[in-house]
């Protein structure tokens, strides 16, 4: 069986079966061991299960969120391979200080997973604000710039890197996640194309992930909640995690420019 074949949808009875990682069949497949991955998102949900994920395979992983004490325990859960790093991103000086503590623990930076965003219940371009404009923007798009920016330098020294953003599936088929949350994911794909076409010639890769319907906190955000039937046929954070794991672990020949990531049942 090839690295592509075991990246696959779980079962439902996985659903609820605790760390879904342990039941992938991807895991088992790829080597990360040598890599030095920063996980942006750590502290939940698709952020949290590529961490994990990541370690399980073998890499040396840098936890960046926001919430420190979240952090600090999934640091000490997954053990010496695993950095806490709290971070907000929409920083510039924090992005960049999240960078120098890698070099300075790991000595490298090959992968940068930006795997974190929110939206808002009040969605509505009728009721959006500019407050609520700026901070969708910072979070899900100038966030991930930040990054991008920090991390840059290093993987021009070592002539080699890859950069995954995480974006979402309304961007192939708009829904009504908002407009602030659709021009947000529209804008990491700009990011990433614009990154490759300019880095490419120093070894740099980037990658866009679309998940769909994802069963993750930000499913509660919605101004209507979503009904349990629907959320049961959802994809599990572990999905998109092993879609992360699945491009960080092709050879550096390997170009996946976009990976769309859809539940089948839902589609």
């Amino acid at each position: 069986m090839s690295l592509g074949d075991a990246l696959y949808l779980h079962p439902p009875e996985a659903r609820n079966a605790g760390q879904t990682q342990e039941k992938g069949l991807i895991k088992d497949m790829a080597d990360l061991t040598g890599k030095v991955a920063i996980v942006v998102g750590a502290s939940s949900g698709m952020g949290e299960a590529t961490a994990r994920t990541y370690v399980a395979a073998g890499a040396k992983v840098v936890l960046a969120a926001r919430g420190a004490d979240k952090l600090a325990a999934l640091a000490e859960e997954l053990g010496e391979n695993a950095l806490a790093c709290a971070t907000d991103a929409r920083d510039a000086e924090a992005a960049r200080a999240l960078v120098e503590q890698t070099m300075a623990v790991f000595g490298r930076v090959d992968i940068l997973a930006y795997v974190t965003g929110t939206n808002i219940p009040d969605r509505a371009l009728r009721v959006l604000t500019e407050e609520t404009w700026e901070m969708m923007l910072g979070t899900n798009l100038t966030g991930a710039f930040h990054c991008t920016k920090a991390a840059l330098p290093v993987m021009r020294e070592q002539s080699a890197g890859l950069i995954i953003y995480v974006s979402s599936g309304c961007v192939q088929k708009p829904d009504a996640s908002g407009v602030s949350y659709q021009a947000t994911k529209h804008g990491m794909v700009g990011l990433a194309h614009g990154t490759f076409q300019e880095e490419k010639e120093n070894g740099v890769r980037t990658c866009v992930i679309f998940p769909g319907l994802t069963d993750t906190p930000l499913v509660l955000k919605r101004p209507v909640p979503t009904p349990p039937e629907v959320v049961a046929q959802a994809l599990m954070p572990q999905d998109v995690a092993d879609a992360c794991l699945f491009v960080a672990a092709l050879p550096a020949r390997a170009y996946v420019p976009e990976l769309v990531l859809l539940p089948a049942g839902l589609s």
